[in-house]
């Protein structure tokens, strides 16, 4: 860019008092491109980019149209590039820029309780408008929602709605859905409870992203900020309304997570004292027998709440149930007109223009290919006008519609009036779903700074791969990245952490003999003794890191989370408060009982070592003493160790400090940097521990047990081993990060399931528009896609059929 959109990046960072770091992590753009566009040297001239920077600065509208401006008049000195579907955003018109969003503090509410609200509702603010220009709402223009009142058996009695005492008579309820937003609309109900019903596609939840939009950018504050949750991942049969909502705020929001001096969390207590409006996205993507569980639980709960359904799966409900949502005015989208279609698809339609001629791709005289195709909807006299102006009656399909023919050269979307090819409108739909992957694969992703793209996808690839993550999704809404390897089958995961484990500690155990055996601290043996210490080490010890894997597995606490705390190096505040001595108790007696399992792995492999260096067998009278004697001992060793150690480090942890809301990649990120600082203390903790465990359980049992030997030199070459190896097995088998380097990032790739670099896979899918982001996982656009593509996969792919992935 020119020499003065730096200068200005730079002062506007530096008044906000953000370094370069800081900036990337609210904006989403990697600190090299923000470094270079504030030098002058970047290449990427995407208007995107800027706006991105501009919302997380929180810059108001002057400057906002300053930084675009710069842009403007940078773009005549720029070569114009490849074209490509992905860089089509950039064409389109720059977001409507919103006022900073506050929330008007209810009374009752602490100064710093308001903050952590206005705080929140900044987050959400520009993670909705980000990703409501990511799905290119406003290009050319917004499709056109409308709505109508609901079926009166779907709200409840209008006196409920309007909040009126006994014996006042209701007025008329306006819920129709003319030139006022959605916001307007329930603004005027006394109740502040709406139900937004629709077919599959019908814009629900974009509906749900303007709504909370307009409360944020409206002149008066809200009293509560509008936070949109995922409903289907809520199983009301085991979790409350409150501790759903509480949950995702941790998620997503991480930085909420700090506990307060009354033991609580900001999440919580936003929560309890009602400064959350929730919007309950997908009601229907609840599992069929829990809905009417749900909406029993979000009647009793009471409150404002916003809730988003298809029109089938919550009338089956509220029958269920006997009752509509208690309190809620309910209103149902309605479809998308033939007028709608003619109005929108040739502007969306920009081959042309990009093109230079009149190709098969356009049409004729200036117009695009659309506008013939949609001249013939309204009559509906033409072969195939019927099914088509049926299948199109959504904004779902007409984005599906518009990736297959207005970005792509070469398709006339005049084919889709072939009604031998396409006799119904089911035939149609199933078209655009299958065609949709193929078609945002068709060309090669634009260069970004980013490391983590991935850089080389065919279609074929990409339709397995996005195959096979619908089809362990198993209908959950939320692609997380800890949760994809934990979708294997306990057998095989079980073997792996067998395997994982065994390579840790024979490579920890062969690392130390190396180490040791030229510096005298072990007697000289041959190639030949190190290789089998280490491999009996390994075997043994990793099989009893597997049984342990799959003994918790079985009671349904091997299930792993991301870490949302990290090590703090100053002394902690409270070291006897109750919940720190709950937590010390629990993970020392967790810990204990894995480190006792590890220590009998270890004293059986001293036994077979043993055995075969003396010539004697293992039924033996005295190795069978002196086995039982070591299975004691390194049990209480490595199991004291391990408790104590885990137990303290739990003392010094401390919530993330993660100042912008939570994505995938970021959540990934710092979660691989905790994991490191962990190892990193861990191994000379272990290494420590076990060495002066062992030299106090010794003394304690040397009478016991008659003379137990243990020398300095193999209490430190024990200890080693114990903490390079231990650590580094227990941080790939038992935590978040360490599953998914281990399965997602190597075995799955290995058995040709999901790509090397998934990571980057998962985030250019999402910048193709096949994936969405919501907080800290990611949902395929839609979930009908998602069923299609996962039904693919199985169809493909006949051995899927038999993997029953685990399920919510």
């Amino acid at each position: 860019m020119t020499d003065e959109l730096g200068p200005v990046l730079r002062r506007l960072r530096h008044r906000a008092g953000l370094t370069q770091e800081q900036l990337a992590e609210r904006s989403t753009v990697s600190v090299r491109t923000i470094r270079r566009l504030e030098t002058g040297r970047s290449a990427d001239h995407r208007l995107t980019t800027v706006n991105l920077l501009a919302d997380a600065l929180g810059v108001g509208a002057e400057e906002r149209r300053q930084l675009v401006d710069s842009w403007h008049r940078a773009q005549p000195a720029v070569a114009s590039g490849p074209e490509s579907p992905a860089a089509e955003p950039a064409t389109a018109a720059a977001p409507v820029p919103l006022p900073a969003p506050a929330v008007a503090p209810l009374p009752f509410v602490s100064p710093a309780l308001a903050a952590a609200a206005a705080s929140l509702a900044g987050e959400v603010r520009r993670r909705w408008q980000r990703e409501e220009w990511h799905r290119r709402v406003h290009d050319p223009f917004p499709l056109p929602v409308r709505w109508r009142p609901a079926a009166r058996e779907l709200m409840d009695h209008p006196a409920n709605i309007q909040r009126l005492p006994p014996g006042v008579a209701p007025h008329g309820l306006d819920l129709e859905g003319g030139p006022r937003s959605v916001a307007d609309t329930y603004r005027s109900i006394a109740s502040e409870r709406l139900v937004i019903l629709g077919r599959v596609g019908s814009g629900k939840s974009i509906l749900a992203i303007r709504f909370a939009l307009d409360l944020l950018g409206a002149p008066a504050p809200p009293p509560r900020v509008p936070v949109i949750f995922g409903a289907g991942s809520w199983d009301p049969a085991t979790t409350t309304f409150r501790d759903f909502l509480i949950d995702r705020l941790l998620r997503d929001h991480p930085h909420l997570a700090h506990r307060l001096p009354s033991g609580s969390t900001p999440a919580a207590d936003l929560v309890d004292d009602g400064l959350i409006l929730p919007v309950l996205d997908g009601f229907d993507e609840i599992a069929e027998g829990l809905r009417e569980g749900a909406l029993e639980a979000l009647s009793t709960a009471g409150g404002p709440l916003v809730l988003t359904s298809r029109r089938e799966e919550y009338a089956e409900a509220v029958d269920a149930a006997y009752a509509p949502l208690a309190g809620a005015a309910a209103i149902e989208l309605t479809d998308l007109t033939v007028e709608d279609l003619g109005a929108y698809l040739p502007r969306a339609d920009r081959r042309k223009a990009r093109q230079g001629d009149s190709g098969s791709g356009s049409g004729s005289g200036g117009e695009s290919a659309w506008s013939s195709v949609v001249e013939k909807l309204p009559a509906g006299d033409a072969p195939g006008s019927a099914p088509l102006a049926e299948a199109l009656r959504t904004p779902l399909m007409v984005s599906l519609a518009r990736a297959m023919y207005s970005r792509a050269p070469g398709r006339d979307p005049a084919e889709l009036l072939d009604a031998e090819r396409f006799p119904t409108t089911s035939r149609l739909e199933e078209h655009f779903l299958a065609g949709f992957v193929p078609a945002v694969y068709r060309h090669r992703a634009p260069e970004r700074d980013e490391p983590r793209r991935q850089r080389a996808c065919t279609p074929d690839q990409a339709m397995r791969w996005l195959g096979y993550l619908a089809h362990t999704m198993d209908g959950r809404q939320d692609l997380a990245w800890w949760r994809i390897g934990p979708a294997l089958p306990a057998v095989t995961r079980a073997l792996l952490a067998v395997l994982v484990s065994a390579l840790c500690m024979a490579s920890a155990t062969w690392l130390v003999q190396l180490l040791a055996l030229p510096s005298g601290l072990l007697e000289v043996m041959d190639l030949r003794s190190v290789l089998l210490q280490g491999l009996f080490v390994g075997l043994l010890t990793g099989t009893a890191f597997g049984l342990s894997h799959s003994v918790l597995a079985m009671f349904g606490r091997a299930a792993v989370l991301p870490s949302r705390v990290q090590l703090r190096l100053s002394a902690p505040h409270h070291w006897i408060g109750r919940q720190q001595l709950q937590a010390f108790t629990s993970r020392f007696g967790f810990m204990m009982l894995g480190g006792s399992v590890l220590g009998i792995g270890y004293a059986w492999a001293l036994a077979l070592l043993r055995a075969m260096h003396n010539g004697l067998p293992l039924s033996d009278a005295a190795m069978i003493k002196d086995t039982l004697v070591n299975m004691l001992i390194f049990a209480l060793i490595f199991g004291l160790t391990s408790g104590l150690v885990f137990g303290t480090l739990g003392l010094f942890e401390a919530p993330m400090d993660i100042a912008a809301a939570a994505t995938p990649s970021r959540l990934l990120s710092v979660n691989r940097a905790v994991v490191g600082r962990q190892l990193l203390a861990l191994i000379p903790l272990l290494t420590l521990g076990i060495a002066l465990c062992g030299y106090a359980v010794v003394a304690l049992l040397h009478g016991l047990f008659g003379p137990l030997l243990w020398t300095p030199q193999g209490a430190l070459l024990l200890g080693t081993v114990g903490g390079l190896g231990g650590s580094t097995a227990y941080v790939l088998t038992f935590t978040a990060w360490g599953q998914w380097l281990t399965l997602c990032r190597i075995w799955l790739p290995l058995t040709g399931r999901l790509p090397w670099n998934t990571a980057g896979f998962l985030e250019d899918a999402y910048h193709r528009g096949v994936l969405r982001q919501a907080g800290a996982v990611y949902h395929f656009r839609h979930n009908r896609l998602q069923r299609h593509l996962a039904h693919a996969y199985r169809r493909r792919s006949p051995g899927a059929r038999n993997e029953e992935p685990r399920g919510r």
